[in-house]
């Protein structure tokens, strides 16, 4: 099986337990941004959606409100969390304590095969950009984040950092709705120089960049609907 396949299987969790799958599964709308922010969602609707049992679907939802990619609102009801401005600066602020750490650890031990991967990733995601594929963009955006944090080998920081994405994809979806994918800013580039140099310090550099850049987009993007200060 190919690196692309093996990451497909895993992120859908083909192979998985049912309750496994289901989770999976809803996890994935929620971080590619099928769903959207403020959206709610019903057992009944997800039974019907994942063709899954219900005990699944509630063993899904209880925990993705745990990991704070739902949320339960009055009347039982479960949505999608919009983001607040006051949100969009914590998630920043704890992304730039985590995702520089982890690119600056991966740059340390990260193998020429490696970064070889990487890039290409970031050639799928340069393929959906100019496309005007958001779906793609999302996913390979995605992927190039995780595989990265995976090389750091830290699976407490990498573990914070997921359920950080799970918070934001939502609205990033929105974003690339508003803009477009072509006026999405990355600095992948520059990271991968910085591995390819085994330059911690420019790695965590990039990273920071990065995500600040991602940030301020959504910042932007959500500006008609909160209070920007």
């Amino acid at each position: 099986m190919n690196l692309q396949a093996e990451q497909e299987k895993t992120t859908t969790g083909a192979g998985a337990p049912a309750h496994e799958q289901v989770y999976r599964s809803l996890r994935a709308r929620i971080l590619f941004g099928e769903l959207e922010p403020g959206q709610a969602v019903t057992i009944q609707g997800l039974t019907e959606q994942l063709n899954a049992g219900m005990t699944p679907v509630r063993e899904a939802l209880r925990r993705l409100t745990a990991e704070g990619a739902l949320e339960f609102q009055g009347n039982r009801r479960i949505c999608v969390p919009v983001l607040t401005a006051t949100a969009v600066d914590e998630l920043t602020i704890a992304r730039r304590a985590l995702e520089p750490e982890l690119a600056r650890m991966a740059a340390r031990q990260v193998t020429g095969d490696q970064v070889a991967a990487l890039r290409d990733t970031d050639r799928r995601l340069d393929r959906a950009i100019a496309r005007g594929d958001v779906r793609g963009y999302l996913e390979e955006n995605y992927r190039f984040h995780a595989e990265l944090n995976a090389m750091a080998e830290a699976p407490i920081l990498t573990s914070l950092v997921e359920g950080l994405w799970l918070r934001f994809g939502p609205s990033l979806r929105v974003v690339c709705g508003l803009f477009g994918t072509r006026n999405l800013p990355d600095m992948h580039k520059d990271l991968l120089i910085a591995l390819d140099a085994g330059d911690s310090a420019a790695a965590a550099r990039a990273m920071e960049g990065d995500v600040v850049q991602g940030m301020c987009q959504i910042r932007a993007g959500l500006g008609d609907s909160i209070d920007i200060r």
